[in-house]
């Protein structure tokens, strides 16, 4: 089974910035991509931002130029740096993980969420 533990969230004023933390743990897994998705009240979960053990990075269109992924692969983490935020930013972020457990079967897993919230 794999655990996602995510950190980071709160309030913000506009133009703000918020630090994103997620920990993936689990016995006996192969993760190949991590990320952040958000879904705001009445909207449907979206992707933010994903980075793979490659290091190959994808961006929402709404978030480029403000938002920065990274991720360690040898300690299964993924951090979200959101600067220059907005109210339309708001949301709950999911930290999700993708990958493949030693019995060869695939999963997917996501955290509990932390809420962001951009408000003056």
């Amino acid at each position: 089974q794999v655990q996602l533990v995510e950190s980071g969230g709160g309030l913000v004023q506009p133009g703000g910035s918020l630090r994103l933390s997620c920990a993936a743990s689990g016995s006996a897994l192969s993760i190949y991509a991590m990320g952040w998705y958000r879904q705001a009240p009445g909207k449907q979960r979206e992707l933010v931002a994903t980075i793979s053990s490659d290091k190959i990075t994808r961006y929402a269109d709404s978030v480029k130029g403000r938002f920065a992924i990274s991720g360690d692969y040898r300690l299964y983490t993924v951090d979200l740096q959101m600067n220059s935020l907005k109210p339309e930013d708001t949301a709950v972020y999911y930290c999700n993980a993708e990958g493949r457990r030693i019995t060869g079967s695939l999963f997917s897993s996501w955290g509990r969420g932390t809420q962001v919230t951009v408000s003056s």
